[in-house]
């Protein structure tokens, strides 16, 4: 049976849970709660097609055009440990409903962006936005599902979300642009936004720390001193190699990352809590999130490339068939929760879901210049078992994580994805750029032994057959470089199944 719903008003303390089943109002509220996490979601990978349209209309420089498309993802790394923290103390639906004002307020402000510099401001206060509502929704998800089925279920449907949003949003974009102007791309933010603050007041509950201690605020700038220069390092890195700049941006970020930890350790009223990392599981949960999001992200770099510039496939067309492997992801989460549920040892399915991933990558070591089918197979095997992961880990995580703390703890899980997000650009998307470059023949021109983007710019400036002649190599160049990074994959994630194994299974198995 049952047992009637919290009210809004009320305020969760450190007192034990009951495990009370969830009714009707808690499971409305997941549903608002889904509309602005899957934008947030949405926002890393909408520019994607409305960028060429933005450069005709603002007429950004390089620079510019690069922090528009950037900002977003830095600002949402370097914050979330703040929001996180803030958000225990402050309350997580007062939070939630000041990130969705600003995130909605950002986006009506871009829509309509005069210059670059209006859209860099605006893009800069969405992910403030965003880093509010993300460990937000995980938090009073975490305190609206007391009964483990149920929060198991709903951890499942959220991280399906988080997944599926990302893939969304360059094909919304793309549709967008085309039947209408590049900001309303922007403007789709604004129902959900509004929707949240007319009835989150009414649906979901207000939650806290009762006794979070004073806020560390020098503790804020170290946490994004930390995270920032080396977000920013490793992702240029793929792209424009091992320049001094990026290796003393990763150095000096590392450096700023050290003085957080001891800054954790030594004073009175942490910003992370020590304490918090040493809960059973929590820091292989950390470790194994950030290991799943690279994979994710390295192949990503190269399959989004392949139906490009391998296929030949025009970017909407290529965003529409990446769709297809996300039919399956919602469902990934939800049934390894019924798995564990049934007496499933959890280690077993996390590790489960990293064979899966190592699986998708084996098939991707088996991709020609012509395999769309298999490609896509691949990408679908590595989404449904990162969605897998991610569910069980998160669950994992909040679950052994004290109430009070579950904004840290949520933030902690989404800063892990971000890093790994930019380490599988840089490991994997190196390991691909060196193999390229290796299988392109010496007397190729200088920019097309570089990238394969290079290459069909050249070989387009080719008389026919000359042209065909590179434009052939450069693709099997591309597929050996992917293949390659493939395998490097295929053994991480290995290590990572046998890690998860070891690591997550109950004691005594």
């Amino acid at each position: 049976m049952t047992n009637p719903p919290s009210t809004a008003t009320t305020t969760s303390t450190t007192t034990p849970e009951t495990n009370s089943l969830a009714g009707r109002r808690e499971w409305t509220a997941l549903g608002v709660l889904m509309l602005p996490l899957l934008l947030v979601s949405m926002d890393v990978s909408v520019l994607y097609f409305a960028l060429p349209a933005i450069g005709a209309d603002l007429a950004p420089s390089g620079t510019q055009q690069l922090w528009i498309l950037d900002v977003y993802g830095f600002v949402l790394a370097g914050l979330l440990m703040t929001m996180g923290a803030l958000g225990d103390r402050i309350g997580r639906r007062r939070l939630l409903l000041f990130g969705a004002a600003a995130f909605g307020g950002a986006s009506l402000l871009a829509a309509y962006a005069d210059s670059a510099g209006t859209l860099i401001a605006a893009r800069a206060v969405l992910g403030i936005g965003g880093a509010t509502l993300m460990p937000s929704t995980m938090a009073l998800l975490r305190t609206m599902f007391t009964d483990p089925g149920q929060r198991a279920k709903a951890i499942g449907l959220w991280s399906g979300v988080m997944t599926g949003g990302i893939a969304l949003g360059s094909v919304m974009s793309g549709i967008l642009v085309e039947h209408f102007w590049w900001g309303s791309v922007f403007l789709v933010n604004l129902p959900a936004m509004a929707l949240l603050l007319l009835v989150g007041p009414f649906l979901l509950p207000e939650s806290r720390n009762p006794s979070p201690g004073r806020f560390d605020w020098l503790s804020v700038p170290l946490s994004m001193a930390a995270v920032l220069p080396v977000v920013y390092g490793v992702k240029e890195i793929p792209s424009e190699g091992w320049h001094p700049l990026y290796v003393v941006s990763v150095a000096v970020g590392l450096l700023f990352a050290a003085l957080f930890v001891h800054r954790q350790r030594t004073t009175g009223s942490p910003l992370i809590p020590p304490a918090l990392l040493t809960g059973r599981g929590f820091t292989p949960a950390l470790v194994l999130n950030l290991v799943a999001s690279l994979a994710m992200m390295g192949s990503a770099i190269f399959t989004t490339q392949y139906l490009q510039s391998v296929l030949g496939m025009s970017p909407l067309a290529a965003a529409l068939w990446s769709l297809l492997p996300s039919v399956f992801i919602g469902a990934a989460g939800p049934l390894t929760a019924q798995l564990v549920q049934r007496g499933a040892d959890r280690g077993y399915v996390v590790a489960g879901g990293f064979a899966a991933m190592a699986a998708g990558f084996v098939l991707l070591a088996l991709v020609g210049t012509d395999s769309l089918w298999l490609v896509l197979t691949a990408a679908g095997v590595l989404a449904c078992g990162m969605v897998a992961i991610v569910a069980q880990l998160t669950d994992l995580a909040m679950t052994g994580a004290p109430v009070e703390r579950a904004g840290t703890a949520s933030s902690l899980l989404e800063t892990a994805a971000e890093f790994g997000g930019a380490l599988g650009m840089a490991v994997l998307g190196s390991i691909g750029t060196a193999l390229y470059r290796h299988r392109m023949p010496a007397t190729a021109p200088a920019g097309a032994r570089e990238t394969l983007g290079g290459a069909l710019a050249a070989a387009g400036r080719l008389p026919g057959p000359a042209g065909e002649a590179l434009t052939r190599t450069a693709r099997e160049a591309f597929t050996s470089g992917m293949q390659g990074a493939a395998i490097a994959g295929a053994v991480l994630l290995t290590l990572a199944a046998v890690g998860a194994g070891v690591t997550l299974r109950k004691p005594g198995k």
